[in-house]
């Protein structure tokens, strides 16, 4: 984020809708090649979260405003996505729960009630990612700093590479994003940034705890038709086997993507599947 004025926009009030239109549209242009400027690091923090995570450790976003919720949006997919715990990702975000759905008026500069919010939930295991495009958030900043002290690791979510967010953390995420389109409105250009960074971090961190195999989401819970569907059809393609064979497998194994591929591919029972995951992946199994 900058606070300078964005020269392209300096009479936006004045075009036409269309050019309004356009000179969003070249903004957020940027955004990923911004974006794909961070990938080494962003690497670096997917490692060193899913190292975490696999020895019994958390992850938690920390954020207020715009950054809690884009946060909270990217959690809460987590479960339905990749069938982990709903306590597995969590969020500080300022002003509680509340402030999901509206602003709460002085939320981001209670440092106490951050330093609160880590002290109750977070541990030296566990990882602490803070999102701020300003990278000054009270908040914010003193939630990374108490989870530093605590021994947990942290990482910044930032589009200010001198702020005290990148400063302050194991892994500084810096977007260069620019100027907003309107000057100061983060939900833009920086909200965009921070929705690519946090998809590539959680993503990241799934596929490397397992829990995709090829690019089939194999522990997404089948919790209705359209999902139960889309399990069979990955039962298909993980298995090569055709549709008929994947229904009758998914149905043995109570929607269960991984054990229904080992059943129709290795011809097993759905008992003698779950032996053969305890002890190995889906993708050692199926070699």
């Amino acid at each position: 984020m900058s606070q300078d004025r964005l020269d392209a926009s300096l009479d936006i009030d004045l075009r036409p809708t269309i050019e309004i239109v356009r000179i969003i549209q070249e903004q957020d242009a940027l955004v990923a090649g911004a974006v794909a400027a961070q990938a080494e690091r962003i690497a670096h923090a997917i490692d060193e979260i899913a190292e975490r995570l696999r020895h019994g450790g958390r992850l938690f976003y920390a954020g207020a405003g715009t950054s809690g919720r884009i946060a909270m949006l990217d959690a809460s997919e987590l479960p339905p996505t990749y069938g982990v715990s709903p306590d597995l990702v969590r969020v500080l975000i300022a002003g509680g729960e509340r402030a999901y759905f509206a602003a709460v008026e002085g939320a981001e500069d209670d440092e106490e009630a951050a330093i609160a919010a880590v002290n109750l939930e977070v541990k030296p295991d566990d990882a602490v990612v803070g999102i701020a495009a300003s990278g000054t958030t009270p908040y914010t900043v003193a939630a990374v700093r108490r989870a530093n002290m605590l021994g947990a690791l942290t990482v910044g979510v930032t589009n200010v590479a001198s702020a005290p967010l990148a400063q302050h953390v194991d892994i500084p995420i810096v977007i260069e994003s620019g100027p907003e389109v309107i000057m100061g409105s983060t939900r833009m250009k920086s909200g965009t940034a921070q929705k690519l960074v946090l998809n590539q971090l959680s993503t990241g961190v799934m596929i490397r705890l397992g829990r995709v195999y090829s690019n089939l989401m194999i522990d997404m819970p089948a919790t209705n038709e359209k999902l139960r569907n889309r399990a069979v059809r990955m039962v298909e393609l993980a298995a090569g086997v055709p549709r008929p064979m994947a229904v009758q497998a998914i149905r043995e194994a109570e929607g269960n993507v991984k054990v229904a591929t080992v059943m129709a591919k290795k011809r097993v029972s759905a008992e003698e599947a779950r032996a053969l995951l305890s002890e190995k992946t889906l993708r050692e199994v199926l070699a």
